[in-house]
């Protein structure tokens, strides 16, 4: 076991760092059922909680942001401090992700300051770095890189990028030497994508309005399932890949015949379990409401050579009512608020025998399931997953059953 994180103290990436990891596990495991039974859910079954195939390096994406940890100090890149909007520290040596993640963020940070580039504020609008995105292919070792920054701007001062101190012009990336730099660290993982991202947009997110090819292509592959995806440098995929595809293949193994059946997958996400369905199901619906992973959905589907399934981009609430097709098993998966009542009773009305759901935050999962349980559905079982060690992120599969 590693020894403890040097910044447990003071970054908010994790919320247990230095607790014991037993202890985590049975922590996640009880805040799963007492909120089912603060609600006075009842439930058949409660096998525990599934710990992650390992609590360390798991993270497959991380979203670093350039900053400084004290007003004025030296140029940081990381994570935010914990309680801290502003403060950034360097996460130079984090635990839960691959290796190559530090070697990466080490060298872009040293290249960065050598060159005096500045970070942009939040708040003045003003300089030049904003993150560093990592995503990595597990199955593949494939690694995507992007370093993302205000607009390169000109003479003219157009792009929204700052100026150096004392007024001596615009900053803007030497995309070669730092193509080349990365390119040669000794990794272990192949860097199959190298991007320049470019973002004016003063909120704070991770995002671009152009994206520049340094090297290679802007996505990485992964395979889950025996399923191949094209993942593109800001779509939506699972951040532990060992352990959600545990959890989706017990998921799916609760339901005890999928031939010859029409399988709803709503909150579908990239469309990752609605694939799986369409494996051994007749057909298989996703419904999400991104228009961008459903057009990876759809993308991949057809990579995977899968005709058998269907993607829909909306709202779940006014989606079921366009479906003419009836479901004969229906997998939710919403996003941690949980799903609108409205759409929640939509759901039940099908009146399917079948329905797992899925859930990251137990809180909206119990309320979900008061509903469920007066519409005549028993908690047959409700499984625990720690997908994100350190972290107070749990995972919770259920089998409703239809009385």
């Amino acid at each position: 076991m590693p020894e403890p994180c040097k910044l447990k103290d003071i970054c908010g990436g994790c919320t247990y760092q230095g607790m014991a990891y037993e202890e985590q596990l049975a922590l996640k495991s009880r805040t799963v059922t007492d909120l089912l039974r603060e609600k006075n859910v009842p439930f058949e079954c409660f096998p525990g909680i599934e710990g992650a195939p390992s609590p360390y390096a798991y993270r497959n994406k991380m979203e670093y942001t350039f900053g400084d940890e004290t007003k004025g100090g030296e140029m940081t890149l990381g994570l935010h401090k914990a309680g801290s909007y502003m403060s950034v520290v360097t996460a130079d040596s984090c635990q839960l992700v691959d290796p190559d993640f530090n070697r990466i963020l080490k060298a872009t940070l040293d290249f960065c300051r050598e060159r005096g580039y500045a970070f942009y504020h939040k708040k003045s609008h003003r300089g030049y770095l904003r993150n560093l995105a990592i995503r990595k292919g597990v199955r593949t070792g494939e690694l995507l890189v992007n370093l993302i920054t205000a607009g390169d701007g000109g003479p003219d001062g157009a792009g929204g990028c700052g100026e150096r101190p004392g007024g001596a012009g615009q900053w803007a990336l030497d995309e070669g030497a730092w193509r080349d730099l990365i390119l040669g660290l000794p990794l272990k993982n192949k860097v199959v994508g190298l991007l320049h991202g470019i973002n004016d947009d003063p909120a704070d997110a991770v995002r671009c309005r152009e994206l520049r090819i340094l090297s290679g292509r802007d996505y990485y592959m992964e395979e889950i399932l025996g399923l191949r995806f094209k993942v593109t440098p800001f779509a939506f995929f699972q951040t532990n890949v060992e352990a959600v595809e545990r959890l989706y293949r017990e998921a799916l193994e609760l339901i005890p015949d999928l031939d010859g059946k029409v399988a709803f997958d709503l909150y579908c996400g990239t469309g990752t379990i609605t694939q799986a369905l369409a494996l051994k199901a007749r057909r298989a619906i996703g419904v999400e409401l991104s228009p961008e992973a459903v057009a990876a959905a759809r993308e991949n589907a057809a990579l995977n050579g899968l005709e058998n399934c269907s993607f829909i981009a909306g709202d779940v609430l006014r989606v079921l009512d366009q479906i003419e097709e009836q479901p004969d098993v229906i997998v939710v998966d919403p996003p941690r608020s949980g799903i609108h009542p409205k759409a929640m009773q939509k759901i039940l009305n099908y009146g399917v025998k079948e329905i797992i759901y899925i859930s990251c935050n137990p809180k909206t999962l119990a309320e979900n399931l008061v509903s469920a349980t007066e519409n005549g559905y028993r908690v047959k079982s409700v499984k625990a997953y720690d997908n994100f060690p350190f972290t107070k992120h749990v995972e919770t599969v259920c089998l409703l059953s239809k009385l």
